[in-house]
């Protein structure tokens, strides 16, 4: 049985694909080991998902975009986690490394080569992340959703599209709105703000819900941490921290999805044809690669879009009325939009480099 290291984490972008491929190459006769952070969001939905699958904890830095003593420290924990990271591949001889990226991802790239084992990269964003960027150096093949984004790993580059994980086309309407005692006379909106939440976006539903609500049906994500133990309640909202086995029939209940724009989320959404209003995380917070997103879809016509610096309930009551205006028109351009690649064909890739 041939052995394969994944990696990937610091946020569910970075585990998703990772999630999604792993029935197919068990199917297939992989042993699969997780490399990730003690504690993370890879580990925690590695054990909701795979508990049985073993996940290794690494030392790693983390990319931080403001003055801390804590980045004197980093260089160090790269190397704790590059002389981890060999250990692991001595010990378990992986066939071949599988990386999604987020920083974790960092010291394992490097053991690779220094234990000259084949690394593979998957790039979702349309600029590739600093982590990315890293790791391509020895990587033997990067693959990209975007196919602009191809031109940064050159003669490694492949674009591939997105992968959809497969149970969220199985979404039941009907268990949905049974479960949230909603109704089918009224549109249903599904709010988003990633997997670590939006602090922005939530503070404008609050502001908003009591007017959203006339119209719409609202199940609002709120994030870990983020619902208030006196929220306020009405037969149209339903508030969660966060949903897991949940997620497939509220999606399909939707008849519009407010997000962010993580390449991951909004290429799952595009395949399943659902009307969307983006709300980048600002260039403040992060590279831009969720601005950059944002308007790809928003030039194809997915999706409406406000960057969150523009943000006022007056925009987001604007941009709100032009998704329902232009819902059929979204829908349209969705329709023609180039299907994703499933699981099966993504690990075809996979075994075409690595075998």
């Amino acid at each position: 049985m041939k052995t394969v290291f994944l990696t990937g984490g610091g946020t569910a972008g970075h585990v998703s694909l990772n999630l999604a491929i792993i029935p197919e190459l068990e199917k297939r006769g992989y042993a699969i080991h997780y490399i990730g952070q003690a504690g993370g969001i890879e580990e925690e939905l590695l054990q909701e998902y795979y508990p049985h699958i073993p996940f290794h904890a690494i030392s790693t830095g983390k990319l931080r975009r403001y003055l801390s003593i804590e980045n004197m420290k980093d260089p160090f924990k790269v190397v704790a986690g590059i002389a981890q990271s060999v250990r692991l591949i001595q010990r378990h001889k992986p066939h071949a490394i599988f990386s999604k990226g987020g920083f974790v991802s960092v010291p394992l790239a490097l053991a690779a080569k220094l234990t000259n084992k084949p690394l593979f990269i998957h790039e979702s964003d349309m600029s590739p992340g600093l982590a990315n960027k890293i790791a391509s150096r020895f990587a033997k093949k990067v693959f990209t959703v975007f196919e602009t984004t191809a031109k940064h790993f050159p003669g490694k580059g492949e674009p591939v599209g997105a992968l959809i994980r497969p149970e969220l086309f199985q979404g039941s309407k009907e268990n949905a709105l049974k479960a949230l005692n909603f109704t089918a006379n009224l549109p249903v909106i599904l709010i988003m703000g990633g997997s670590q939440g939006s602090a922005k976006i939530n503070q404008l539903i609050r502001e908003t819900r009591s007017e959203l609500v006339k119209s719409f049906q609202i199940i609002h994500l709120a994030g870990k941490g983020h619902v208030l133990h006196d929220e306020w309640t009405d037969p149209n909202y339903r508030i969660f921290e966060f949903v897991t086995d949940e997620l497939a029939d509220f999606i399909a209940a939707s008849d519009f999805i407010i997000s962010r724009a993580g390449s991951n989320a909004i290429f799952e959404f595009l395949a399943l044809q659902k009307p969307m209003y983006l709300i980048p995380l600002s260039k403040k917070a992060s590279r831009g690669d969720q601005v950059e997103n944002a308007h790809d879809f928003e030039r194809k016509g997915y999706a409406v879009v406000t960057e969150e610096d523009l943000l006022t309930t007056k925009e987001f009551t604007q941009a709100l009325t032009k998704l329902v205006n232009e819902q059929d028109f979204i829908k349209s351009k969705q329709a023609v939009a180039k299907q994703p690649p499933n699981p099966r064909d993504f690990v075809d890739l996979l075994e075409r480099e690595w075998n």
